[in-house]
């Protein structure tokens, strides 16, 4: 179903999201973090979670659920569209303050905006996951091979853009996840 790459994205996403909850504890214990775990968060939050994984629903499932008569001004695809930029402002206020946190060792705003990221990804993806994808997959049930392939081209061309894989993503999360956990001992 033409869900199914999204939903992939979205597992992806909340390992990221776990890590970074963990990030924040440790932050919050006065632990510090290196720049190896900083980064790659960042990295992942703005390329993939916002350039491949938003481009594919914004240029892809978006068009095909207003081409079967759900509006764009309104609704479900008007607020996850809202999410989507409210996601963009968070990540980026989010990477100012990485900067600032490695320069100075001041986690407030840090913590603060992760904090802000967290929540704010965690429910965006429960609305996606339990009320959006369940309208697409009724509504795009006769469509969902083109669907299914565009949002793999789009995949593709996004990550090539930034001179990136999946598999690299993939790794990243694995990676986050192990070295936040080492962060702890």
């Amino acid at each position: 179903m033409s869900t199914t790459s999204l939903r992939r994205d979205h597992e992806l996403i909340e390992k990221v999201i776990k890590a970074m909850e963990s990030t924040v504890q440790l932050l919050n214990d006065g632990k510090q973090i290196p720049e190896s775990i900083l980064l790659p968060v960042i990295d992942f939050s703005k390329n993939f979670t916002d350039v491949c994984h938003h481009s594919k629903e914004e240029k892809s499932l978006f068009p095909a659920l207003e081409q079967a008569g759900l509006p764009t001004n309104m609704g479900p695809i008007a607020m996850m569209l809202i999410d989507h930029q409210r996601s963009r402002e968070i990540g980026a206020e989010m990477e100012l303050s990485a900067k600032e946190y490695l320069s100075s060792g001041d986690s407030t705003k840090l913590v603060s905006d992760m904090r802000q990221y967290v929540e704010h990804i965690t429910e965006h993806l429960w609305k996606e996951n339990n009320k959006l994808f369940m309208m697409a997959e009724a509504r795009l049930q006769y469509v969902s091979k083109k669907i299914d392939k565009e949002l793999t081209e789009i995949e593709k061309s996004k990550l090539d853009e930034i001179g990136k894989t999946r598999e690299h993503y993939e790794q990243l999360a694995e990676d986050l996840a192990k070295d936040v956990s080492q962060q702890n001992s």
